[in-house]
């Protein structure tokens, strides 16, 4: 079952970027978010209610569905979408593999989890490997603000991605039920965007192309019930911390369709900066006794 989860979270995430490339126009993105999350939140409720699985929660709980909502389906998005107009999203994903680190942080904060001793070796691999993989950019662009804020916007993104984590950590350990919890979630992370929307005077009516609507109901469905579904049932089965290997394997799976539809330029700093960060990805879930066995095998 976890094989099966896993699956699902690589291949769909793992392509979902390309889909917020496309929703890159004259739609801002609080109101493109806005619409994503108010169809995947429609559906969800709609199976819920039709299938009498949608469980009643304490005001207390409501209270964190609507925080993990900001973290996980608001503001994290509108950091993303508008990287987006910034740098590649290919490389948007990359640095959303650091989740894992992220992840490791808050559950020592918020569960008091220390983070083993190769936690310091795989921050500092990833952080060498987001300098290396952006470096080329940086200086080609003399050091361009916009580059630099799609670069912080992405890393922002993941850390509130990973705040929701913890809080569907918290939900799960109370024994509530993963698909109730979410589909609030996103209703309130709905609710929120659509008011920055309105504070923000833009106008909410999509672009209707059938790129735009394609995207918009694949990142709906797919992207939002049944990956988000899937991420936060791993969460609760086997915890954040190993739940955020996918994010090791789905930057690959975005990259090569960036390479394609975006045009990204495989260079040497790329590669390089690529396989630092997944290294330091891999680093944090290698048992040490099992590196050791392999060095008295080698």
């Amino acid at each position: 079952m976890n094989a099966l989860l896993y699956g699902l979270v690589v291949v769909i995430w793992g392509t979902t970027w390309i889909a917020i490339f496309l929703q890159q126009g004259p739609v801002a993105a609080p109101v493109s978010i806005f619409w994503r999350f108010a169809v995947a939140s429609a559906t969800i409720m709609f199976v819920l209610l039709a299938l009498r699985r949608l469980r009643t929660l304490a005001l207390r709980d409501h209270l964190f569905c609507l925080l993990q909502g900001c973290c996980v389906f608001c503001f994290n998005f509108w950091c993303f979408y508008t990287a987006a107009a910034w740098i590649n999203t290919g490389l948007e994903s990359v640095i959303f593999s650091m989740a894992v680190l992220y992840n490791a942080i808050n559950c020592f904060i918020f569960f008091g989890q220390r983070p083993p001793a190769r936690f310091w070796y795989a921050a500092l691999l990833g952080l060498c490997g987001i300098i290396t993989l952006f470096w080329d950019d940086v200086v080609a662009s003399g050091w361009n603000n916009g580059l630099l804020l799609g670069i912080g916007l992405s890393a922002l993104g993941t850390y509130g991605f990973s705040l929701g984590n913890m809080i569907s950590m918290r939900h799960q350990r109370r024994g509530l039920e993963t698909m109730t919890t979410n589909a609030w979630a996103m209703f309130y992370g709905t609710v929120m965007i659509g008011i920055i929307a309105l504070i923000r005077g833009d106008n909410f009516m999509p672009e209707w192309t059938v790129s735009y609507i394609g995207a918009l109901l694949y990142l709906a469905i797919f992207g939002s019930v049944i990956a988000f579904g899937a991420y936060f049932t791993l969460v609760g089965r086997i915890g954040p911390g190993k739940a955020a290997y996918s994010t090791l394997l789905f930057p690959l799976v975005a990259l090569s369709i960036s390479t394609v539809y975006e045009g990204y330029v495989w260079h040497l700093n790329g590669i390089l900066g690529l396989l630092l960060i997944l290294t330091g990805n891999m680093v944090m879930f290698a048992k040490p006794e099992t590196w050791f066995r392999r060095l008295r095998v080698a």
